[in-house]
């Protein structure tokens, strides 16, 4: 997934994304453990896209939580 397509995801998106690269990452490193991963590189990646999404959900809760703060009150 290209970097920038991140920022067109919800946080509820972007959570699913998360599960699901860190599921494909738990199955890589079983595959490494029994000696049958054939593309050793692809963990490195996952990792990042893992760190890309989580950056970007936090993004998402540090502005969603700085506008309930400067939200006037009624």
């Amino acid at each position: 997934m290209a970097k920038t397509a991140y920022n067109d995801l919800t946080a509820q998106e972007l959570t699913a994304k998360s599960q699901e690269l860190r599921q494909e990452l738990f199955n890589l490193r079983l595959q490494k453990a029994s000696a049958r991963l054939e593309k050793p590189h692809r963990i490195a990646e996952l990792r990042k896209e893992i760190a890309r999404c989580e950056t970007r959900l936090s993004t998402l809760r540090q502005a969603s939580a700085q506008g309930k703060a400067t939200a006037p009150k009624a």
